[in-house]
């Protein structure tokens, strides 16, 4: 793969997306603006000639990069548009604590929110996957328990691949702030997980500074920039 389609873009149109969430059983609706995410999940090699750093275990430029907390992502996704001569879209605290702020104007890159990542990841669709598991997702069930190169199996009807499967995905959201506090929504199952996590609608969530073989993360940016 080369170093420009590692992080390509497809752009979304806007639509509706419903989102639910099974602990508490409730769903909503969001209106998703156009904008455009990343055709793979971020890979090692990307993330290595951005950062100069490889986390994780497993080896393998095409690999998606795992082993990164949120915090890793958002200052990844800065430094990646500080590169590309783009404003960055975070607001980062000077002191490594505190919140993130986002800027909304910005024209680098970002995390996808999660009602962008379930529309991306929907494609139209309406069923809890965007095909047969095994053809669209790397699994527990198909995966020999080790992560896999991004773009190994079929894509979605927009394009995307790896959605679902092969590692679970940063999105910018707090998950619950009343009870979980500052712990950030993932979407999309992992290599490691049965077959009833990779589905769209599937949600878990973790401390942002949370690292683990399983999670990695996926590039957007807002449109019309």
């Amino acid at each position: 793969m080369d170093a420009g389609a590692e992080h390509a873009m497809i752009a979304v149109p806007a639509g509706p997306v419903t989102l639910s969430d099974r602990r508490t059983q409730r769903s909503w609706t969001v209106e998703v603006a156009p904008c455009l995410i990343a055709t793979y999940p971020v890979t090692r090699a990307l993330y290595a000639r951005v950062t100069a750093e490889r986390p994780g275990a497993a080896e393998g430029g095409e690999l998606p990069v795992e082993g990164v907390s949120w915090w890793d992502a958002v200052r990844f996704c800065n430094a990646l548009s500080e590169r590309e001569g783009l404003t960055p879209a975070y607001l980062l605290p000077a002191d490594g604590g505190g919140d993130v702020e986002r800027d909304v104007s910005a024209d680098g890159y970002r995390l996808p929110t999660e009602a962008e990542w379930e529309h991306a990841c929907r494609a139209g669709t309406a069923g809890p996957r965007y095909g047969p598991l095994d053809e669209i997702a790397w699994h527990r069930g198909n995966s020999e328990e080790r992560i896999h190169g991004v773009g190994g199996k079929r894509p979605n009807p927009w394009g995307f691949h790896d959605m679902l499967g092969n590692v679970w995905e940063w999105c910018w959201d707090v998950y619950d702030p009343e009870v979980y506090g500052s712990y950030r929504v993932l979407r999309g199952g992992g290599w490691f997980d049965e077959h009833w996590s990779c589905r769209a609608s599937v949600r878990r969530r973790s401390h942002p500074t949370f690292r683990v073989d399983d999670v990695g993360f996926r590039l957007a940016r807002s449109a019309g920039h």
